[in-house]
């Protein structure tokens, strides 16, 4: 008899855990909130179940009788798989270090009470805190949802100008209608740093850090794309890798993927922005894949299942690099254009949209048009296109679907 495995999250990006979950022999039970996405139709079962609705999860595992449960490349349901586990006796990490990893405000203290660096924060249930409390806020400072991934609802502000509108942007993509209010630290090296870890045993085994590009002229905030090899000196690497195995250590997590997003500031301290225990959105596992020749779902499904976690990695060559297409406006997708010199370089596109479909203004990450893949010659190639990309790449977009 097939071993069950409960999935939280049926999105185009979650679809790749259903299918590799179905060709390693598992039986396959979704539950999903939108009643049309896509994992509905490659799931054996599925429920109209919201996936941050822990009872109902936990109801829908006990009907079903699931050997393992996963979040896959979701940060609002990974709390929710955690309970689950946890209630059940099924393999996963400790819920209480998955809820401080999911929550911005708990993470800053868990980092403060054990000794990382960490910027201040001020975690403020509403609008009325966040007046009584603005005289405290040392500027620059981002304003964000304590619970939300993506940069949505995200704000640098450089005064107290725009602190209100902030506030209330950040509220409205919170769940639990809290924010949190930190001091911005200044990075000294040219790129955030991200990308997937993966934890087997409670030791990191896979180094899957990259650097995470922006795009000033839309949103300085929203990651538009990843590249490879890491852009930071070995001593500053060291400290990262030291600081990310510690931090798993202080947690307990046992085993799966983590999304991190941390910088060094310039007095060389290792701050911790945001780690997400789950893997990345924006096909970090399958870039990831290219690099180190390792199925990231597989080993995210053999965690999940308690099962023997396989991978053998091998050392990354090439220079990669991802590109999320991305509008600077609402209206009409007629179709993107890719200049022939940078065609050369491409060997992977995924497009999520056809010609008519309505885009938006790329805000935060949800609003991505698609992902396309890059190998290059050598880093200062690499360079040469990445830094002016938006040459290469032409999203069109009409005006309104009126016109």
């Amino acid at each position: 008899m097939p071993k069950k495995l409960l999935l939280l999250g049926g999105s185009a990006q979650q679809v790749i855990a259903i299918k590799t979950a179905k060709r390693l022999g598992c039986e396959t039970i979704l539950c999903d909130y939108l009643p049309d996405n896509p994992g509905r139709c490659e799931a054996d079962r599925f429920y109209l179940v919201s996936t941050t609705d822990e009872q109902a999860v936990l109801k829908v595992a006990r009907r079903e009788q699931v050997d393992g449960v996963l979040a896959y490349a979701s940060d609002p349901a990974a709390p929710t798989a955690a309970y689950v586990a946890e209630k059940l006796g099924l393999p996963g990490n400790p819920y209480k270090s998955v809820v401080t990893l999911c929550s911005k405000d708990k993470f800053r203290k868990f980092l403060v009470e054990n000794g990382f660096a960490a910027p201040s924060a001020w975690g403020c249930p509403d609008m009325e805190t966040v007046l009584k409390k603005r005289e405290q806020f040392h500027y620059p400072v981002i304003v964000k949802p304590v619970d939300s991934s993506g940069s949505k609802g995200a704000t640098v502000l450089r005064s107290a100008d725009g602190l209100e509108r902030a506030a209330e942007f950040a509220f409205s993509f919170s769940r639990c209608h809290r924010i949190v209010i930190e001091e911005f630290v200044e990075q000294k090296h040219p790129f955030l740093i991200g990308g997937d870890v993966f934890v087997k045993d409670g030791k990191i085994v896979l180094w899957g850090l990259l650097n995470c590009h922006r795009d000033p002229r839309v949103n300085p905030l929203v990651p538009v794309g990843k590249s490879y090899p890491l852009r930071l000196e070995a001593g500053d690497i060291r400290r990262v890798k030291d600081t990310l195995s510690a931090m798993v250590e202080k947690l307990g997590i046992r085993n799966g993927p983590m999304n991190v997003e941390l910088i060094v500031d310039k007095e060389n301290r290792v701050f911790l922005i945001d780690v997400g225990p789950r893997s990345g959105g924006n096909m970090i596992p399958e870039l990831l894949g290219d690099l180190f020749g390792v199925n990231a779902a597989e080993m995210s499904i053999e965690a999940a299942m308690g099962l023997s976690i396989h991978g053998g990695f091998h050392a990354p060559t090439g220079f990669y690099a991802t590109h999320n297409l991305h509008s600077d406006r609402s209206g009409v997708y007629q179709g993107v254009r890719f200049a022939p010199e940078l065609e050369r370089y491409i060997y992977r596109k995924c497009l999520y949209k056809k010609p008519g479909d309505a885009v938006e203004f790329f805000d935060n990450a949800s609003k991505c048009l698609g992902i396309v893949f890059m190998k290059f010659p050598s880093a200062e190639e690499m360079q040469r296109y990445l830094d002016d990309i938006s040459r290469y790449i032409t999203v069109e977009v009409r005006g309104s679907e009126h016109e």
